[in-house]
């Protein structure tokens, strides 16, 4: 029998959903500029508050699935094989998200219509920006952190920045060839391409250090 605990978390799980796919719904027909939180709140049947409880920013819902994504890339560090080094694990991890369908790297034509929202919108290219710069400001953390090295390692900085770079290079890259083409299996094989390709540099680069 569930326990009333249980039973919260469901809930809130269930209507943090409900806020999401109402928010994500209303962005991609009306972009998201012109959708309010109070437009949000009515399609979800919640109140203004509620939504609030769940999402800070109306940009938040949008990007609701961050936060997983920062903790699969911290997991994977943590659990990094023995003689694996941190680089080449971020690297078999692009291909294990890909093999697993894992909705960060899906090239469809429900991952192009989150991209064009995200084009169409000077305010959520922003936050694009910001959260691959707070994902590099994490990464690095993680780097030092699993080599025993300062939060502030320039080592660890910079592997991160041209990690970062390189992913983000291989995301925009393939979603120009789905767009392109149509085609979903291009497209993946492209951005593995492009992440095996910039991982080469990123070891060369940093050699020497304890994340290649």
């Amino acid at each position: 029998m569930s326990t009333p605990s249980d039973l919260r978390t469901r809930k809130r799980l269930a209507t943090r959903r409900a806020i999401t796919l109402a928010a994500d719904r209303l962005f991609r027909e009306r972009g998201f500029e012109h959708v309010t939180v109070d437009e949000i709140a009515t399609a979800a049947d919640v109140g203004r508050m509620t939504v609030f409880n769940h999402f800070p920013r109306k940009e938040d819902m949008f990007f609701d699935r961050d936060e997983e994504g920062r903790e699969i890339l911290r997991e994977a560090l943590r659990q990094r094989e023995p003689g694996v080094s941190p680089i080449e694990t971020l690297r078999r991890l692009a291909h294990r998200l890909v093999a697993e369908q894992a909705p960060f790297v899906q090239f469809t034509a429900g991952s192009e219509g989150f991209v064009e929202t995200v084009e169409r919108s000077e305010t959520l290219k922003a936050r694009a920006r910001a959260i691959r710069d707070e994902l590099a400001e994490m990464v690095a953390a993680a780097l030092a952190e699993g080599a025993g090295k300062d939060v502030d390692d320039p080592a660890a900085h910079l592997a991160a920045g041209l990690l970062l770079a390189t992913w983000t290079v291989a995301f925009i890259q393939a979603h120009r060839i789905f767009r392109r083409g149509r085609d979903a299996e291009e497209a993946k094989a492209a951005f593995l391409a492009i992440v095996d390709q910039g991982t080469i540099g990123l070891k060369a680069a940093m050699a020497g250090t304890p994340y290649a």
